[in-house]
């Protein structure tokens, strides 16, 4: 009888309430009940059910208990990096970023930045990411002048990078991705925003794209001076890497000649100023090019700006991928639209969400072993 009465469900906030299973239990019942006998199953079915709402409120405060611990721990951290004297790397500076990209790589969260209303983590939220970025380009400033001192190849010291494991399975991730959405390998590609230590750019064109001319973009010329050195030695990639040196709002001719654009993800680092970009990208890629964008989920948009479709006007967005792996950035696929000023407006002010046809991702992601590290919010249907 109690199977017939709980229906076989045994989970929280179904119909398995004790208060909703007072009735199957009437129904159900052989013997008659006297009126005594009702008021005090009454009573222990009310027993019952407060227990079990009480139950469920305390998994809820559980759940916010944990989520505002977390951002607790990040508020602390943030604490101490801003008091730091320099960013530059040391063994202090290492110590407290490696505990907040640790505290920030978790998925299973709820925690939502987007739907944060106070103030003061919201402020601490924006300049958290100015400091994660600045703290990364002296660190890729500091690697690089390493890498480059190297009398051979410098390209043969890559892995001295505490972080080149990221990006090769980044950039695997990336071109995995791009060839889900291309018809053909792109001759021309570019980077904006590719720092003192290009790697993507090294990655992609060394590993992926073998005959691929890739220029790198940067509004620093020590930066570009910096990443010349690291590849002029090697005799492939110092013809088929080019460096320039402009602001990505003053790079206007010549955009449309790339099959795809790279927008790193410190380039903007706010809102404002990541949409200005894209919007920039937008006027001048050819119609068909494909532009590839770096954004962040969960606990991770404390460390890097977020790229919502919505941003992304006169594209249409293709995938959006993120890991849950220690890979931290998410992977943002767009094509940029027609010449159609319909089809740019009909793109206004909508955050579209479509639905996935993804098998031949899944497959190739199965066939790496990475499936589990992925979790894909949307792609589109081709």
């Amino acid at each position: 009888m109690l199977s017939a009465i709980c229906g076989g469900r045994r989970g929280h906030g179904d119909e398995t309430s004790p208060l909703l299973l007072f009735p199957r239990l009437l129904y159900y019942s052989k013997f008659p009940l006297c009126l005594s006998t009702l008021i005090k199953l009454v009573f222990v079915f009310e027993t019952l059910q407060n227990s079990f709402s009480l139950s469920l409120s305390l998994h809820s405060v559980d759940m916010a208990c944990q989520d505002n611990l977390v951002v607790k721990q990040i508020m602390d951290l943030y604490n101490q990096i801003s008091n730091l004297e320099s960013l530059k790397p040391s063994k202090n500076v290492d110590t407290l970023f490696g505990q907040l990209v640790s505290t920030c790589l978790p998925t299973d969260t709820n925690i939502d930045v987007k739907k944060i209303h106070d103030e003061k983590v919201k402020d601490m939220r924006s300049h958290l990411i100015k400091l994660c970025g600045e703290a990364e380009g002296y660190l890729e400033q500091h690697f690089s002048k390493i890498i480059g001192s190297f009398e051979d190849n410098p390209l043969n010291h890559l892995h001295i990078f505490p972080y080149y494991n990221n990006y090769l399975k980044l950039s695997k991730l990336e071109f995995d991705l791009l060839a889900q959405h291309t018809s053909h390998v792109p001759s021309k590609i570019a980077f904006i925003g590719s720092g003192p230590m290009p790697l993507t750019s090294i990655v992609l064109a060394k590993f992926h794209l073998p005959n691929t001319t890739i220029h790198n973009f940067d509004i620093d010329s020590q930066a570009n001076t910096l990443a010349s050195n690291i590849v002029s030695r090697d005799p492939d990639l110092s013809k088929r890497m080019v460096f320039h040196t402009t602001d990505v709002l003053n790079a206007t001719e010549g955009l449309d000649q790339y099959d795809v654009v790279f927008l790193a993800a410190l380039v903007g680092m706010d809102k404002e100023s990541k949409v200005k970009a894209i919007e920039h990208l937008e006027k001048h890629m050819a119609p068909g090019a494909v532009l590839m964008l770096r954004s962040a989920h969960g606990l991770r948009a404390f460390l890097y700006p977020i790229v919502d479709s919505c941003d992304l006007k006169g594209f249409e967005v293709l995938t959006i991928y993120h890991p849950s792996d220690d890979v931290v950035n998410s992977v943002v696929i767009a094509r940029k639209l027609g010449g159609s000023s319909e089809a740019r407006s009909s793109q206004i002010g909508r955050c579209v969400v479509m639905p996935c046809n993804c098998s031949k991702v899944h497959a190739i992601m199965n066939n790496r072993g990475m499936k589990k590290g992925l979790i894909e919010e949307f792609s589109a249907i081709e």
